[in-house]
């Protein structure tokens, strides 16, 4: 990184006859900073849903439901805090976060998720299930 050396002299103003002092400060320049950028990557998300297919790019910071609606699919949901279980999916390929929901570790490990708390990290494929099937999957494994 190259840097500039400034050199200011000052001297106070003379009001006797004695010679005066000389003051030198040296000044070290930079070049500014440049700014930090950060890069997000969005994941591809393949959703299996009534016999359809349908590709998402989907954030970082974004679950995968919240994706989905806003971009029109009709996918059941209704609590959206990872607790009422209407968003069930098996997750087919990839891996989600969903740290944030209610699943049982064991059903999770299983490979199934809630939509509403399933964020992306990295490229996935999910097939939209009857919340029945988590429904029993997770009291099965409350009884064990």
């Amino acid at each position: 990184m190259a840097s500039s050396t400034l050199h200011f002299t000052t001297s106070p103003p003379s009001t006797t006859l004695t010679k005066p002092r000389t003051q030198t400060t040296h000044l070290r320049l930079r070049p500014p900073l440049r700014p930090k950028l950060t890069i997000t990557h969005s994941y591809k998300v393949v959703i299996e849903h009534e016999s359809r297919t349908t590709e998402l790019e989907v954030e970082p910071d974004e679950t995968i439901l919240s994706k989905a609606l806003d971009s029109g699919l009709s996918v059941p949901h209704d609590c959206k805090l990872g607790v009422c279980m209407t968003c069930p999916a098996k997750l087919l390929s990839g891996a989600v976060d969903q740290s944030e929901g209610m699943l049982s570790d064991d059903v999770v490990e299983r490979g199934y998720a809630l939509l509403c708390v399933a964020y992306p990290k990295s490229d996935c494929k999910v097939r939209i299930i009857p919340e029945e099937e988590l429904l029993s999957l997770q009291l099965a494994t409350a009884n064990d």
